[in-house]
């Protein structure tokens, strides 16, 4: 008996699904898509959704929807983060989501988004040698989780993502070196009080569209290539070469290189200074893993759960 497994996770800036066969204890994936579109654009400062960000994402909804029914879906999973559990008028969104899944979407903790990702992470990377750091950038908050195996030992969410560093402290399209230097150092203050004990990691692994953007970047492929960035190794000397290169461009110089997105291109370098930060203080370099939060979910919706 085979199931269709789909996982819809509606973040700051950008609502996937991940589409899956289960059958006779395997998992195979049948469709993976991502919207840009930028669903907690001005939460930070209204501490509302507005409404061409609902608008978007219930395009992107709609899109969703049919791919399940035309797949057979049996069992669906939605989940929200870090703007979703920050806005006043989520109950829009919700009563969006059920009318097109059929289903309550959960707006989970960061703590539980940060598990997620670890264990969709582990799965796909199974041979890393512990204790692991996986690294989930969004558009409004960080997750950082440390675990072995299918154990977690500690996940936390950091209350800062790409989206916000933009909104928050790039007043200029180019940032200047004083907004740089107190986006630097916010970000540093959350990391250092993580708790999070860094000298005790052996591997430290990125998941999410502002690392898969970034190694796709560092590598200069012509086209985005799942399989070159899947397992690629960003070095910490790269990672500040590239970083310092986007926060030196404009959002237009960013949108010609070939892999970028529109939606991502005004937020690839905000997301790239909390990279470039966790990565410093980690004293690794960065494993790239294509499975993440959506992966997460699909197996433990496998399980039962």
């Amino acid at each position: 008996m085979s199931e269709i497994l789909a996982a819809v996770d509606c973040g700051t800036n950008s609502i996937r699904l991940l589409l899956s066969r289960y059958e006779g204890g395997k998992l195979t994936e049948l469709d993976r898509r991502l919207f840009l579109t930028r669903l907690g654009e001005g939460v930070d400062a209204t501490g509302e959704f507005s409404t061409p960000g609902l608008e978007r994402t219930f395009a992107a909804l709609d899109d969703f929807a049919e791919e399940i029914d035309a797949a057979g879906g049996t069992k669906i999973r939605v989940v929200a983060t870090s703007a979703a559990r920050d806005a006043n008028n989520s109950e829009v969104f919700y009563a969006g989501v059920r009318a097109r899944l059929g289903v309550n979407p959960e707006i989970i903790a960061g703590e539980e988004e940060a598990r997620l990702s670890y264990l969709g992470a582990v799965r796909a990377l199974p041979n890393l040698p512990a204790p692991v750091l996986v690294m989930d950038i969004g558009g409004g908050s960080t997750e950082l989780v440390t675990g072995s195996g299918n154990e977690v030992y500690q996940a936390v969410s950091l209350d800062i993502g790409g989206v916000r560093v933009r909104e928050r402290f790039f007043a200029n399209e180019v940032p200047s070196k004083e907004e740089i230097l107190a986006a630097r150092e916010y970000v540093d203050d959350l990391i250092t009080s993580s708790d999070i004990d860094f000298d005790e990691i052996y591997s430290f692994v990125g998941v999410g569209g502002t690392v898969t953007s970034l190694a796709a970047l560092v590598q200069e492929l012509p086209h985005y290539d799942r399989e070159r960035v899947h397992e690629y190794v960003i070095s910490q000397s790269d990672l500040r070469h590239l970083v310092g290169r986007l926060l030196s461009s404009t959002t237009e110089e960013i949108l010609a290189l070939p892999t970028m997105q529109a939606g991502r291109a005004d937020v690839i370098s905000a997301g790239g200074v909390i990279a470039r930060e966790v990565s410093r203080v980690v004293g690794l370099p960065l494993t790239v893993c294509e499975a993440d939060l959506l992966d997460g979910i699909v197996a433990e919706l496998a399980l039962g759960k």
